[in-house]
């Protein structure tokens, strides 16, 4: 998915891209897969990671979407939401037919779409397994034509052009909120409990995983007990705290395996292990295999 909306500022191996359109930093842009398609061919984009928020809606398609190791299949009526920083890469063999939302935080700040929406959504993870959202037919039709009208807003160019796009962005969202709630045989209390707490661990999670690797860290700061801390991810997220925070180091541990000339010692290091020798012994028995053994492969 790379092209001219997107530039390099990597200072890191990863290539991280900014949203651009004709040269200029922009808040919003709106792309169908078949142009992407159209200008880069068959071939697979490098792995990169994006500094905004992503949405990658194949109405028709197929080929995959690797999202930080984790590959899943690209097919028809199928959405992917992409955090900021996540690294992923597109194949599609064949052309899709399909729309990419693209657009950054500040956006949702200026037109009045706060970040606790998105976080309450629960749309978007910085879970590299977390799965796609597959559509009903009727609804991904509904969808589809909603991303259509961004579309025609998008390129009209009139004034306030911002707001409805925004407007339009959230009903959006909020339809495909509703397959998750549904997903939850409806269940909205379940949904709702926790998420305060989820985001923000997970806030704290991306500012020390880095340094702390013990639950009780985390508990501590946000005044919990380790128990709870657990209970509650399981419940709202599927997994446990410890299995999000060993989850997060691996990622990280991949992404500069694969996109740094760093070595293993170095690596652990900057991943807050003390010893490269725990670093090897944790990374083997999450992943089965050596951290050389990856890398090589």
């Amino acid at each position: 998915m790379k092209n001219s909306l997107f530039t390099d500022s990597r200072g890191a191996e990863i290539p991280s891209f900014d949203l651009l359109h004709e040269e200029q930093s922009v808040l919003f842009a709106y792309r169908t897969m078949e142009e992407i398609f159209d200008e880069s061919g068959a071939n697979p984009d490098e792995p990169h990671k994006h500094n905004f928020y992503t949405i990658i809606f194949s109405k028709k398609g197929e080929g995959f979407h690797a999202i930080d190791f984790t590959r899943h299949e690209i097919k028809d009526n199928r959405v992917f939401f992409l955090m900021p920083g996540q690294v992923h890469q597109v194949f599609t063999p064949v052309r899709p037919i399909g729309i990419v939302i693209m657009f950054t935080s500040e956006f949702l700040c200026k037109y009045n779409i706060s970040e606790d929406f998105l976080t309450n959504l629960g749309l978007f993870s910085c879970r590299p397994d977390t799965p796609p959202l597959d559509l009903s037919m009727e609804l991904s039709d509904k969808l589809y034509l909603m991303g259509k009208e961004i579309e025609s807003l998008f390129n009209r160019g009139d004034r306030f052009v911002y707001e409805a796009v925004a407007a339009w962005l959230k009903l959006f969202l909020i339809e495909c909120n509703r397959v998750v709630e549904m997903n939850y045989g409806g269940n909205t209390q379940l949904i709702e409990t926790g998420r305060d707490l989820v985001k923000r661990f997970k806030v704290l999670l991306e500012r020390k995983f880095n340094e702390w690797h013990q639950v009780s860290k985390y508990a501590k700061a946000l005044n919990i007990t380790s128990d709870y801390l657990n209970s509650v991810m399981k419940d709202s997220v599927g997994t446990t705290a410890k299995d999000f925070i060993q989850n997060r180091v691996v990622i990280e541990a991949k992404r500069m395996g694969i996109h740094t000339e760093l070595s293993s010692k170095e690596i652990a290091y900057s991943l807050g292990f003390q010893d490269p020798s725990h670093f090897s012994n944790f990374f083997k028995k999450r992943e089965g295999i050596t951290f050389s053994e990856f890398r090589s492969s």
